[in-house]
């Protein structure tokens, strides 16, 4: 039977996870869309396409080999920080035996900050990306299974309307849900539906563009300045 486990070792050292939450908001603050853009391809990706930094635009501005980069930067920058805090405090637990509440709040805001942290770098003055990829990376993290079918979700649809957008946002939709089937934490349920305000929040300007029916397609080629 699979039961929680209470981990006192973060109950009685507050301090802990305030220095995981701290590091996850560095690492997830690095704007890698700008220093591929800007190191790589001399280009900085802010002034080009949508101005966004992330894997999207990145395809448009940069051409696919930027973008697959950028993409897999965005993604471990979620990714790195939950598996690694969740590793640690899945380290000494029996197998089958879930993370306590106390503990998987701490994964979860560890989640958060490094999504966060994207969307608002304060190495651009607090702007940044959408937060998609890092949030795939944040749920690969969480649950490989949940992932896949995320990732799924973006596909069924980028692929049916060829708007990245709506895939973004349907997978995000599909997320709790996902996460909530193969996790059974309802703190990291909590973490996707926030995770999901804040993406729609964030692709406001691109739900505008579907309305009017002016929003960018997925394309497969850089655009030409």
């Amino acid at each position: 039977m699979i039961t929680p486990t209470d981990h006192s070792f973060v109950l009685r050292n507050p301090v802990v996870p305030v220095v995981w939450f701290i590091a996850s908001f560095l690492v997830g603050s690095i704007p890698f869309g700008y220093l591929v853009g800007r190191f790589v391809y001399r280009t900085d990706i802010r002034k080009a396409g949508s101005g966004n930094i992330g894997a999207m635009n990145a395809l448009r501005t940069l051409g696919k080999s930027g973008a697959v980069v950028v993409l897999l930067l965005d993604a471990l920058k979620g990714f790195v920080p939950v598996w690694y805090v969740q590793h640690l405090l899945t380290l000494h637990l029996p197998s089958g035996v879930m993370l306590s509440p106390a503990a998987a709040i701490v994964v979860a805001g560890v989640a958060t900050c490094a999504v966060v942290a994207h969307c608002f770098s304060p190495w651009l003055r607090f702007r940044g990306g959408k937060g998609v990829a890092t949030s795939f990376g944040v749920i690969f993290a969480l649950s490989w299974p949940a992932g896949c079918v995320v990732i799924g979700a973006w596909l069924l649809g980028a692929l049916v309307t060829r708007y990245s957008s709506v895939g973004s946002m349907l997978a995000h939709v599909v997320a709790p849900f996902a996460i909530g089937a193969f996790t059974h934490q309802p703190a990291f349920v909590c973490y996707t539906v926030l995770a999901m305000l804040l993406i729609m929040l964030r692709h406001r300007e691109n739900i505008a563009r579907l309305r009017a029916g002016s929003e960018n397609r997925i394309r497969l080629t850089r655009e030409r300045t």
